[in-house]
């Protein structure tokens, strides 16, 4: 798959109600893979990468319209936060204090709040790190932000080298004690954007366990041992024989995944791969963080229309969220999100995509 180095553009795209302008940064190399990246959301937006015969194609789901990106499309490929996933009743209990934040019709906060970090303007400059190109986003989240303590500086870096492999950076600091989890919402559809659903896509997680949630999506505490269930991926599995079980978790998040996984191991390391037998495309992902939320868009509707001018119905595309668990905050057993002032929030995840 590897072409010359690749180089970074940018260009106006689109202009939001305030009359501030949209950039897109293009990266990539003639003939290979290709990133595109709004600075709306720190996003990716598009992503180009060969079949097996050679044929690009852009895997990832994403919409032109500044209305769906502002709305409905918000969270396709952004960098969501200050918070990403789900804490319970809309409370943060931090040090002794209880902090409000914003919340969505059903009382939980969600990615960020209502206007999380998906719907910001980031600030942008290409950067480039040996083989690699790419672009630097950085964002400022005052004190009291969708109700979080501490003022947060945010930084999100998307790097693409010339044989496929996408790496994504998130760095953060704070002036006060507060919570971070940052992660990207990009959904993958192997076969192309907008072409059918990933149903017949395999999917491998390197995990022993996962999160049961409620009817509420919100985790139910302990991790659960994933032996005998559609949740036990340790093997390559088809999605759409998994999501088709007859599971009451199955059934609570809408007909598919919306769960998180518990990786196995630390470090930096391989914690998944999908792949489309049809096309040979296959990305594998390794992170940092201890948790995948896999997310199988099981409440697309049809009312999103992408870039390639077709409709997202169900399970259109599947979200590979790296990420600590939903509702940390609220449980002391789980991995803590916590970042005080003088310390350093790292995340780092590298999806490598090839065809065979």
């Amino acid at each position: 798959m590897s072409q010359g180095e690749p180089t970074v553009s940018q260009e106006v795209v689109a202009t939001l109600p305030d009359g501030r302008p949209v950039t897109r940064w293009t990266i990539g190399s003639p003939d290979g893979p290709t990133a595109e990246v709004l600075d709306l959301g720190a996003r990716l937006q598009a992503l180009h990468v060969p079949d097996r015969h050679g044929r690009l194609a852009n895997v990832v789901l994403g919409c032109d319209d500044v209305e769906d990106l502002l709305g409905e499309a918000a969270y396709l490929g952004a960098s969501v936060g200050r918070y990403a996933n789900r804490i319970a009743d809309g409370l943060l209990s931090l040090d002794g204090t209880e902090h409000p934040l914003t919340t969505r019709p059903n009382g939980h906060t969600l990615h960020g709040g209502a206007d999380g970090f998906a719907t910001r303007l980031w600030a942008g400059v290409p950067v480039r790190q040996g083989r690699r190109a790419g672009v630097r986003l950085r964002l400022d989240s005052a004190d009291g932000d969708q109700g979080f303590p501490g003022a947060l500086s945010a930084v999100a870096t998307y790097l693409l080298d010339p044989d496929g492999e996408l790496r994504i950076d998130y760095l953060a600091t704070t002036d006060a004690p507060t919570v971070v989890n940052l992660t990207n919402h990009a959904y993958l559809n192997l076969a192309g954007e907008g072409h059918g659903t990933v149903l017949d896509h395999l999917l491998r997680v390197d995990a022993q366990g996962y999160l049961p949630v409620d009817a509420r999506l919100i985790p139910l505490g302990p991790v659960a041992d994933v032996t005998g269930t559609p949740f036990d991926l340790r093997e390559a599995a088809v999605i759409g024989e998994r999501v088709a079980a007859e599971d009451p978790q199955v059934r609570l998040a809408g007909g598919g995944f919306d769960h998180n996984w518990v990786l196995d191991g630390v470090g930096f390391r391989r914690v998944a791969e999908l792949s489309h037998p049809a096309s040979g495309r296959r990305v594998e992902c390794r992170t940092t963080e201890p948790g995948l939320q896999v997310y199988t868009g099981n409440h697309f509707d049809g009312s999103l229309t992408g870039r390639s001018g077709r409709r997202y119905g169900r399970h259109a595309g599947v979200a590979l969220e790296t990420q600590h668990f939903p509702d940390s905050p609220n449980r002391p057993d789980y991995p803590s999100t916590v970042l005080r002032p003088g310390e350093e929030y790292r995340s780092t995840t590298v999806y490598r995509f090839s065809a065979e």
